[in-house]
């Protein structure tokens, strides 16, 4: 796998809303899963989901949103899927992806899954990876 969190979807810091591109915390989960499918010669089809966010440990942060204390703020591990394609060059991979907030956790609790769900709000991400 070579997705992270961050390249397809917003990463959240706990259950704030921040927008900050570049969130500073000394604690991160990040989990990914990726299927990818023949489409016609190198071209590959990928379907993924990647979980995780940051949070503050053991700092001066005091914003009880954005600090992990304990299992329970594993609740506030966020969720991005979609859909890309990859084309094969042996050596390393072109990707093209579009991302999706599935579950936000800085959200109120009755508007967390599926809001927006839409083209108009998905992350359009292109990269080169390793071929793994």
């Amino acid at each position: 796998m070579t997705l992270e969190l961050g390249l397809h979807t917003h990463l959240d810091h706990g259950r704030t809303d921040a927008i900050n591109d570049f969130n500073e915390a000394n604690l991160k989960i990040s989990l990914n899963l990726e299927y990818r499918f023949p489409v016609i010669g190198n071209l590959k089809g990928a379907l993924f989901a990647d979980a995780g966010n940051i949070w503050n440990v053991f700092d001066n942060v005091e914003d009880p949103e954005a600090t992990f204390t304990n299992l329970k703020s594993l609740e506030d591990i966020a969720l991005g899927t979609g859909f890309g394609l990859r084309y094969d060059f042996t050596y390393f991979v072109l990707r093209a992806d579009l991302g999706f907030k599935t579950y936000n956790p800085a959200e109120e609790i009755s508007k967390r899954w599926f809001r927006d769900y839409n083209f108009a709000n998905s992350v359009l991400q292109i990269g080169i990876n390793y071929p793994f």
